[in-house]
Order: C-alpha cells, then sequence, then structure tokens
C-alpha cells in the first residue's frame, strides 16, 4: 500500500516538472514587450531597449542574428544588432497608419537565432494635435424665406479633425447675432453636428442678407480651430410667374458648330422684386439625356449653346423645352418650346464597301470577267451625297457602273499573266460632289491564280557532262534541272529518257534517271577506251492539265582514268616476264647505244605518258638510261676490271595520279671484239635487205679468224660504216622516237572542239577545266590542219 502511493507521487512529481519545464522553455522561446511612442518624431528616435528588457546578452545579438521580421517593404521600426536598441526608421503619421483608430497599436515580431527565440514586441503610437479642424468648404449659404417661423432648426456640415480623442473636434462657437443660435447635435464617435436655430422673424426689407462666423474647436492644449462663413440669404415672398418675350423661338444651326457656338437666346421678365424677380433659366423637365450632352443652357442669360457634336446625319430637327423660373422661396416656373432645325454641311466622306469579292482569279479570264462587286454610299444629302468613282490607273482592271445606283462592278479589260504579275493591288476612289468635297480610298487585292501555260525550261541546252571512266555502277553521275515558271502542280516536274529503237538506245539503256529531281544513274562502268562520248535527249514533264513538256540533248564525254599498266614491247615478254639479251663490244666509247627498251600505254595523256628508270643496275658508272626514250647508252670505255656481265632491270611508269608500272631485264654482255663479230654475224641473218653489206664482211672476217690484222681491220670498218643496230625494228615502228606511242582522238563539244592526246601535247593546246589533264581545247589553226572525228 505504501509502495503504490509511493509510486503514485513520485508520477505526480514527473508531470509537475514536465510542465514546469515547458513552461520555462516556452517563456524562454517568446515573449512579448510593450512600448509607446509619439507620431511624428525624427528617424532614429529611440523607442526602446528590447534587448535589455528581455535580459539578452548583447554580446550575442550580431551572432544570433537580432532583427525584426516585417512584410513591409520598408518597416517603420528597426532594432541595433549592437545593442538591441529599437528605433524610428521613419517618420510614423499616425493618422495614415491607424486611420480614425482610437488605439493605434503597431505589433513587431523580433528573432534570435541559434537557437529559435521569438519575441512580440507592441508598440502603441500616440496621437499628437498636428491637424486642425476643417470644414469642408470656406462658405455656406443659406436661404431662408422671410417667411419662416421662429424655432426652425438648420443643420450645418460638421467640421472634420483627422486627430483623434481629445484632439478632435470638441465644441463650435457661432459669432454674435440676434436671429440664430447655435445648438450641438451628438451623434457619439467624436461626431458633433451644429445646427443653427432661428430666435426671431427674419425681415428682408430690414436685412436682405445675415453673415455669419462658424467656429470649430479642437481639444489640443494650445487648441486648434477652423472656420466657415455662413450667409443666410433672406427670400422675398413670391407671387408672379415668369413670362417669355416671344411666343415662340425658332433657330438654324449648321452641323459640326463649335462647341460653345451661339443657337438662340431666350428671354422672361418676372414683375416681382429682388430675388422673386429675378429668372433664372433651365431645360424642362422633359427634356431627355441625349439634349442635355448636345445643348446648354445660360442660367442667366437664357442664352443656349452647343455643347456636343451636331451631325445633321443622325438628327436633322431638335425641339428643346426651356424653362424659366423665378428665384422665390416657392419658385414660379415657365416652359416653352425652342426648334432648332440642323443645316447639312459636306462633312461625310464617301463609304466604298466590298459586297462580293473574289480573291483568286484564273489568269487565262476573258476581259470582262467580275472581280468584285463595291458599293459606295455618302450619308449627306443633295450634292453633297452624289459619288462619283474610280480605279487606278495602270492595271488590266476597270470600274463598270450597275443598274442600281452607286453599285460598280469591277471587272478585267485585258488577258492577265500570272507569270509576269500575280498580284494587283487596286484603288479604288470615291469623291462626291460637295464644296469642298471629300474623298475615300479602298484598296483591295486581287490575286491571278496560275494556269498551266509555261513548257518546263531546262537550265542548259545542250547539257556537256564529263564523266570519269570507271564510276560505280548505280551511282549518281549527272543530273538534269528543269523549271517551269507555273505554280503548284502545274509546275510539279517529271523527268525521263527517251529511249527509241536506233544505235544510241543501247547506251541509253544503261542509264536511269530519277523522276523527280533529273539526277541521272549510271547502270554500268563506262570505258574511255571502248567508248569516248555519246548523247542522248531528256524530257522534262509537268503535271498539269494538260500537261506541257520540253526535251534537251545531254552529250556526255568519257574522261580517262588511269587504269591501263605499261605493256613493255621490247624486250619481247617470255612467260610473263620481259627479258632480253645485249653483247656489246669491250671496246666500245662512252655513248655507245646499247638498246632501247619500248612500252606501250592504253591510256592518254598524263597517264600514258611513260617515264624509265633504272630500277637495277650492277654498276651505276657504266650505263645510263634517257626517262623519256628509253635508250641505254655507255656512261664511259670498258676497262679490264669490269665484269663482262650486266644485269638492268627498267621500271617503266605512268604519270597517272596513281602511277601504274611494269619493269623489263636487260642482260648486257661485254664480249671480245672477236666475239662481237661472231654476234653480229649472227644476228645479220635476221635483218633485212639493207644490212647485207654488213654480213657480208662479218662472214669475210669469220673466216679469217687467224689473221688478227685482218679481223681488227673488218672490225674498224664494221664500226664505220654500219648503223646502230635496232633490234626492234621488226615488231615495233617508232613514230615520234620518245619510245612510246602517241595517239590522239578530236571531238566537238558545242562551238568548241576538242582533243585528248598522249603523252605529250602540242604547243598551243588549252587544258579543259575537269578533264585531268587529258582534254585539250585545240586552237583554230590547228582544227582546219587536223582531221577532225566527231562522233
Amino acid at each position: 500500500m505504501e509502495q503504490r502511493g509511493c509510486g503514485a507521487w513520485l508520477e505526480r512529481y514527473q508531470w509537475v516538472a514536465f510542465m514546469v519545464a515547458l513552461v520555462l522553455f516556452w517563456s524562454g522561446a517568446s515573449a512579448q514587450i510593450r512600448y509607446s511612442t509619439s507620431e511624428e518624431l525624427k528617424e532614429g528616435t529611440v523607442v526602446g531597449n528590447i534587448a535589455k528588457d528581455l535580459g539578452i546578452d548583447l554580446s550575442t545579438l550580431k551572432d544570433r542574428r537580432f532583427r525584426i521580421v516585417s512584410s513591409s517593404t520598408e518597416s517603420l521600426f528597426q532594432v541595433n544588432q549592437n545593442d538591441g536598441i529599437l528605433y524610428v526608421n521613419r517618420k510614423i503619421d499616425r493618422e495614415e497608419v491607424c486611420e480614425r483608430s482610437s488605439v493605434c497599436l503597431i505589433n513587431l515580431k523580433t528573432v534570435l537565432e541559434n537557437p529559435l527565440e521569438i519575441h512580440y514586441v507592441a508598440v502603441e503610437v500616440l496621437d499628437v494635435n498636428d491637424h486642425s479642424p476643417s470644414f469642408p468648404e470656406t462658405e455656406k449659404r443659406l436661404e431662408i424665406s422671410e417667411s419662416v417661423l421662429p424655432g426652425v432648426r438648420f443643420q450645418l456640415q460638421a467640421a472634420l479633425d483627422p486627430d483623434s480623442g481629445q484632439y478632435s473636434v470638441q465644441q463650435y462657437k457661432l459669432s454674435h447675432n440676434e436671429h440664430f443660435r447655435l445648438e450641438i447635435k451628438d451623434r457619439g464617435k467624436d461626431a458633433k453636428t451644429p445646427v443653427l436655430n432661428l430666435l426671431k422673424p427674419l425681415d428682408r426689407e430690414n436685412t436682405g442678407s445675415h453673415r455669419l462666423l462658424l467656429t470649430a474647436i479642437d481639444g489640443g492644449k494650445p487648441p486648434r480651430s477652423g472656420t466657415i462663413e455662413i450667409i443666410v440669404d433672406v427670400l422675398d415672398v413670391n407671387d408672379n410667374m415668369p413670362v417669355f418675350t416671344k411666343e415662340s423661338y425658332t433657330a438654324k444651326l449648321n452641323e459640326n458648330s463649335p462647341i460653345g457656338s451661339k443657337v438662340v437666346q431666350v428671354n422672361a421678365t418676372d414683375l416681382d422684386e429682388g430675388s422673386n424677380g429675378e429668372v433664372v433659366y433651365s431645360f424642362g423637365n422633359n427634356v431627355n439625356r441625349k439634349l442635355r450632352e448636345l445643348f446648354d443652357v445660360d442660367i442667366n442669360t437664357g442664352e443656349i449653346t452647343v455643347k456636343g457634336g451636331i451631325d445633321f446625319e443622325i438628327e436633322d430637327i431638335y425641339d428643346i423645352d426651356i424653362q424659366a423660373s423665378d428665384k422665390g422661396s416657392a419658385p414660379f416656373k415657365t416652359d416653352k418650346s425652342v426648334i432648332v432645325n440642323i443645316v447639312d454641311l459636306n462633312d461625310n466622306a464617301p463609304e466604298i464597301e466590298v459586297t462580293s469579292f473574289a480573291n483568286a482569279i484564273p489568269e487565262d479570264s476573258r476581259p470582262g470577267t467580275t472581280v468584285a462587286l463595291i458599293s459606295v454610299n455618302d450619308l449627306d444629302s443633295g450634292l453633297n451625297g452624289k459619288v462619283v468613282s474610280s480605279i487606278s490607273e495602270g492595271v488590266p482592271f476597270t470600274l463598270t457602273p450597275s443598274l442600281q445606283d452607286n453599285m460598280y462592278s469591277v471587272v478585267t479589260k485585258s488577258p492577265l499573266d500570272r507569270e509576269k504579275q500575280s498580284e494587283y493591288d487596286l484603288t479604288i476612289v470615291a469623291k462626291d460632289a460637295g464644296e469642298p468635297s471629300l474623298s475615300s480610298v479602298k484598296t483591295i487585292s486581287v490575286v491571278v491564280s496560275d494556269v498551266n501555260d509555261n513548257s518546263p525550261e531546262f537550265s542548259l541546252s545542250p547539257y556537256n557532262f564529263y564523266v570519269t571512266e570507271n564510276n560505280d555502277p548505280g551511282s549518281s553521275v549527272f543530273s538534269v534541272t528543269a523549271s517551269d515558271r507555273d505554280l503548284n502542280e502545274n509546275a510539279l516536274i517529271s523527268y525521263h529518257i527517251i529511249r527509241d529503237g536506233g544505235e544510241m538506245n543501247k547506251l541509253v539503256s544503261f542509264l536511269n534517271i530519277n523522276p523527280e529531281n533529273g539526277n541521272i544513274l549510271a547502270l554500268k562502268s563506262f570505258d574511255f577506251e571502248t567508248l569516248k562520248t555519246f548523247q542522248f535527249q531528256v524530257v522534262a514533264t509537268d503535271s498539269g492539265t494538260p500537261s506541257l513538256s520540253s526535251n534537251v540533248t545531254v552529250n556526255v564525254f568519257i574522261l580517262d582514268q588511269n587504269d591501263n599498266a605499261p605493256v613493255i614491247l621490247y624486250p619481247v615478254s617470255t612467260n610473263g616476264s620481259a627479258e632480253g639479251v645485249e653483247e656489246i663490244p669491250r671496246n666500245v666509247n662512252a655513248g655507245h647505244l646499247v638498246t632501247k627498251v619500248r612500252a606501250y600505254d592504253a591510256d592518254i595523256g598524263y597517264n600514258g605518258w611513260l617515264l624509265f628508270s633504272l630500277q637495277e643496275v650492277t654498276d651505276h658508272s657504266l650505263f645510263a638510261l634517257d626517262r623519256y626514250t628509253g635508250q641505254i647508252r655507255t656512261l664511259r670505255s670498258f676497262t679490264e676490271t669490269d665484269e663482262a656481265e650486266h644485269k638492268l632491270v627498267i621500271l617503266v611508269k605512268d604519270n597517272g595520279n596513281v602511277s601504274l608500272s611494269a619493269t623489263a631485264t636487260v642482260i648486257i654482255k661485254v664480249v671480245e671484239p672477236k666475239e662481237a663479230f661472231a654476234a653480229s654475224d649472227v644476228k645479220s641473218s635476221v635483218k633485212d635487205d639493207e644490212e647485207n653489206s654488213v654480213t657480208f664482211y662479218l662472214i669475210i672476217t669469220l673466216g679469217s679468224v687467224s689473221t688478227l690484222f685482218l679481223i681488227s681491220i673488218v672490225v674498224l670498218i664494221v664500226m664505220q660504216c654500219s648503223k646502230p643496230t635496232d633490234y626492234s625494228s621488226k615488231y615495233l615502228q617508232d613514230t615520234n622516237n620518245d619510245g612510246t606511242l602517241c595517239h590522239s582522238i578530236q571531238y566537238r563539244s558545242g562551238d568548241k572542239r576538242y582533243m585528248l592526246v598522249g603523252p605529250r601535247m602540242s604547243i598551243g593546246s588549252t587544258i579543259v577545266p575537269g578533264s585531268n589533264g587529258n582534254t585539250l581545247v585545240l586552237p583554230e589553226h590547228r582544227r582546219r590542219a587536223s582531221g577532225e572525228v566527231r562522233s
């Protein structure tokens, strides 16, 4: 039992401790203090020390970012983070901040971080007497009939004071007089209304007007005040009605008269005296708002003037009811009707309206085709409304009047051509017969629609294309382009190649054209060596109805490519290798022609121009090779130490961008003169009749081997009397003495003639751009001299 009691007591103790800790924590996290300050204080005026009043350590204010959290852009108060002082940030106007509030309280929220603390500060702004009472008007006029009995009260306008409490209006004072006294009607909440009370009857003949000064005073020390002058006009008793001087009033007024223009002046008289005999003018009760906006009447003179815009086209006559009233306390009133006739002026320009309009007209429309219907209207009357219309010059359109007045038709007067002009801006002018005349202008745009009246036109005629041989099958090699001046479907062009049954059809069958863009594809590779030029025709057809077409001739020239390797003609190739053996006497001099390597390249131009070089040689000091002719000559005389056999490997290559080559091997055997004679005797058996004499001497020499002297004489005779042996004459005719075969072909393209040559080019020839150096333009004097071949 004691244990349960002890446990319950301990549990209650823990709960109380928790509540105390919670209260302490909350009191540490937030607190609220209150200050008061007066309005209109200077910026920087100290309100209070928040840090000191809250017991916050001043050294931690800046680190904990002590600040005021305000939602406004510029707070009325700020706090100094150095000393915790709350000061005025900008001048405070209590009437602006707390309008008409008895207590002006501004709540501020201050924040400290690490740990977070929020403190609420309330600043009461105390009112000061900085405003004086004021009346809405500086002067108030009251009209009181002399027949009014004493005791009647007249309520006046109360004065206003923006200050509150004791600084608001507390009392009113009225200047001394015999007829009125001042009463105050209290409405609560600082609202006190002054009331004039008539003490004794008024006498207009004695005093026609009374001037009173009403003063409003607030409760400040010293007090502030405001005044208003009250003028009491004593009204005469009225017993006569105003009478107009004319039985009727009629006036004429031009439309568009300036504001303030005089229309007519009415006049009425009253037999009463004073205010009862003074007449004022106004609109009658039946005059509507529209008339009041157009006209004005002078209250004193009765002069009717223009107030708004007068338009004859809206209204041509106005009936204005004018009322004349005296100024009696119970005024008498008389009404009179004024008739105002409006005179028309030429103030409206003609209005042009397109009642029917075709946005587009075909270019093949016949003259007289209607494009649009135009109606012209002028709101003026008479000559001011008579209109003459015309259309702009220099256009293939005209304006035709219709049976109905002021109706016109816009029609074509000459043929149209969209390709010359696709759109026309037609300017229609309407001019009235007024003085001065007015006119209007309206522009309509007429679009000329397309008709298929133009055939496709190729960009070139004829086309000349140069295609390098060995092109990729199926790839585009060139293209043709045609244009059509028509639009849309009429300008949509398709292409095709004319294929007939002639010889050229065999070549055209290997060509295909893209019908949409004119790209031409070659279905096979071209070979310059078999085909050098050909031509065909392409047709371009538009998609109009009916369609139009045109054709063009396409000339194709095949350009050579380095696709043939040199072929060795001498030495003769045996089993795939060109190898020859030459024997020369040991006693030959320098410059002796040993032999000549001959080669041929099927290509032309640089691709067929061959150059010779020594790829391999036993002794570089013995032999030399002419790089252009392929001639092998000795550089010096042989010595006893020189080898008896020499091997020369000659490289023959063309001058293409990627050169091709072939090799020939020449074995040169150096023999004694005797052996040389024997060799010459063997070779002479295959020579022609021109060399028989040399053979005869060689046979005699071989028969006299025993006599060395005779052999020497014979050798000398052979060396001096015989020509250098040309062992290749039986295989190839030398046409230009340069080691290669020179060939050419000529053709014509347009007004120029071309010649494909190789390997050497004649002086005066011109290289055509894009021909890879193989195409020459023949000078005029060479055209006549050379045989021309046309494709």
